[in-house]
């Protein structure tokens, strides 16, 4: 183990320390660093599938960074484990009586089966083992193959942000929750193989437009993609104005997070705008890696804002548990990264 992994395992025992304090708030940063970390993975694979259908000098350095961080797959999924043996802490309907839910929410009985706990670990088992199938490098061999994965994950990945994510808030739903998620993923996904492609030192030759150009603009398209999702959803629900839809902004507009989102929406989508139209910036990825560093940092932001203030908006101890449970999570996926063992698998996928 590397000595930024070990660091970033120090900072997760931390953050376990830290339900001394508040578990539910200790255990939704630890499910919000989680789920960053998940998504940068599955966000890098699906920039990969989307090349391996459609070719292109750019996929070099996110193939590469696809499959070095396939590796880091498997132990990320343990933390399903852990979300399975805290279920009752975290999430409201497990902890309320089948019949007291029932009446709080006024749903039908399918959204009680739905959200019970033993189905709810069956799909955690299901979700484990299509992330795992769709992580493979075998999932780049060919056009076919990224494709059904890109399917499996688009279909997996919506689904457990509704019964992870979603299920926070009692009652509350979105159709186009599961495509801001995604969309989140995507970007953090393309963020990292900026920093992670120039630990080559060298990217790859292009003879019309420098590689990095393509990434930027890569990344361009996904800070549209995602600030377009992100407003129209919140712009349905604030036309409407049904109490049972803006429960899930309330704590988010009304306590100290709104901060946090005003800066998500200054530095995710205008600051990273504008910095990627200029190709002075995307042709140079000196210039481009303080852009994805950014966009790394506020993803991580996204997901602690999606998943605090649904758990506790009031508390002021996820504002030191949070950047720790993060920066750990960080270090353990992204510390020791070995980019040249990546070339190695490139050479099974062609042979798959």
């Amino acid at each position: 183990m590397k000595r930024s992994q070990l660091a970033g395992l120090v900072l997760l025992l931390l953050v376990a320390l830290g339900t001394a304090v508040s578990v539910r708030v200790a255990l939704a940063c630890a499910l919000a660093a989680w789920w960053w970390a998940l998504g940068l993975v599955l966000g890098v694979f699906i920039n990969a599938w989307m090349h391996a259908l459609t070719g292109g000098n750019w996929g070099l350095p996110v193939r590469e960074t696809a499959l070095a961080l396939s590796r880091r797959v498997p132990w990320l999924l343990l933390g399903l484990v852990v979300i399975a043996a805290t279920v009752g802490q975290l999430y409201p309907w497990a902890s309320l009586p089948s019949t007291e839910w029932t009446r709080a929410m006024a749903r039908p009985a399918f959204v009680r089966a739905w959200l019970s706990p033993t189905a709810f670990v069956i799909r955690l088992v299901l979700y484990a083992a299509a992330w795992w199938w769709v992580t493979r490098p075998a999932s780049l061999a060919s056009k076919g193959r990224a494709a059904a994965s890109m399917v499996v994950c688009v279909v997996a990945t919506s689904l457990a942000s509704v019964d992870l994510l979603m299920s926070l808030v009692p009652g509350w739903f979105s159709t186009a929750f599961g495509l801001v998620v995604l969309s989140t993923q995507a970007l953090a996904g393309a963020a990292a193989v900026v920093p992670l492609a120039l630990l080559r030192r060298t990217w790859p030759a292009a003879r019309e437009a420098p590689v990095s150009r393509d990434i930027g603009n890569l990344l361009l398209m996904w800070v549209m993609s995602w600030g377009y999702l992100a407003f129209m959803q919140f712009l349905v629900i604030w036309a409407e104005n049904i109490p049972r839809e803006t429960s899930w902004y309330v704590p988010r507009l009304q306590t100290g997070w709104h901060w946090v989102g005003i800066g998500l929406w200054l530095l995710q989508l205008a600051v990273a705008f504008l910095a990627l139209l200029f190709r002075g910036v995307k042709d140079r990825p000196g210039r481009l890696l303080p852009v994805a560093v950014l966009l790394l940092a506020t993803t991580a932001l996204d997901c602690v804002w999606t998943v605090l203030p649904s758990v506790d908006p009031h508390s002021l101890h996820g504002w030191w548990l949070a950047p720790l449970a993060v920066l750990g999570m960080a270090l353990l996926l992204l510390g020791g990264v070995d980019i040249a063992a990546a070339e190695t698998l490139e050479g099974r996928v062609r042979h798959a």
